[in-house]
């Protein structure tokens, strides 16, 4: 479970100015769900899972991930999560079995223990059979596999997933996608970071609306839908960011 009560975070840029990111917002995400976090390209979504996962300190509120506090308890946290975001990096002279190899090391496994953990990670991402080829000369959809087979090579039960078919093609969004909804099934608390309508039609159990580090709207997308007088996750989503203009249109 993921619990953020006014959890605030600040920046000062370097003309001194100050920036919040993330303005007092209050957000939950409960097993066995997929909670997408639905805003434009800068509303704060990446800076408000960032502080989730211990990456950045907030400047205000508290969190919770896995019963651990985000501040007082980092390497639970740490330990409870598997991050994937946009910006996630793969060591390019590394093959895709060696980089999960590396990473699961990280986590303390060994030996059989760590071999199995290697091949069940690559088996659900459907990322066998290049398994031995260098993360360099992947391609882009294969390279995602990799990078989500690396967020889950230690079953974490939190997953935060930040834009994670940004880039792909359709196919390879679609196995995306599908780990998604299989990791939903297992039980896991599924973070969803979006700003595409079809994802969180699909997808999407409950969301939260953040907008200019806000937020401004919660619920399953049928309560979000009545509450605006929307037909279609669009119009809701516009709604709930520009109320005025919204039901005036």
């Amino acid at each position: 479970m993921v619990i953020a009560t006014g959890v605030s975070k600040e920046f000062i840029d370097a003309k001194k100015n100050r920036i919040l990111a993330v303005d007092r917002a209050d957000f939950t995400a409960h097993p066995g769900e997929i909670h997408g976090l639905l805003g434009v390209n800068g509303a704060g979504k990446t800076t408000l899972l960032r502080v989730l996962s211990t990456i950045i300190r907030s400047t205000g509120g508290t969190a919770t991930v896995n019963g651990f506090d985000v501040l007082a308890n980092g390497p639970e946290v740490r330990r409870s999560i598997g991050f994937l975001s946009t910006s996630t990096a793969l060591y390019g002279r590394l093959t895709a079995r060696e980089m999960l190899g590396y990473f699961g090391s990280l986590y303390g496994f060994s030996g059989a223990e760590l071999k199995k953990r290697v091949e069940d990670a690559l088996e659900r991402t459907q990322a066998t059979e290049f398994a031995n080829q260098l993360c360099d000369r992947l391609s882009t959809g294969q390279k995602q596999r990799v990078s989500i087979a690396r967020t889950i090579i230690h079953d974490p039960p939190v997953l935060f997933m930040d834009e994670p078919t940004a880039g792909l093609d359709i196919l390879a969004a679609q196995t995306v996608l599908e780990f998604i909804e299989a990791a939903r099934d297992q039980g896991k608390t599924v973070v969803f970071s979006t700003h595409i309508m079809s994802e969180v039609e699909r997808l999407c159990d409950r969301i939260t609306v953040i907008h200019q580090g806000q937020v401004k709207g919660f619920g399953t997308l049928d309560e979000l839908k009545l509450k605006t007088g929307s037909s279609n996750a669009e119009q809701t989503f516009l709604n709930l960011i520009q109320p005025k203009e919204g039901v005036t249109a």
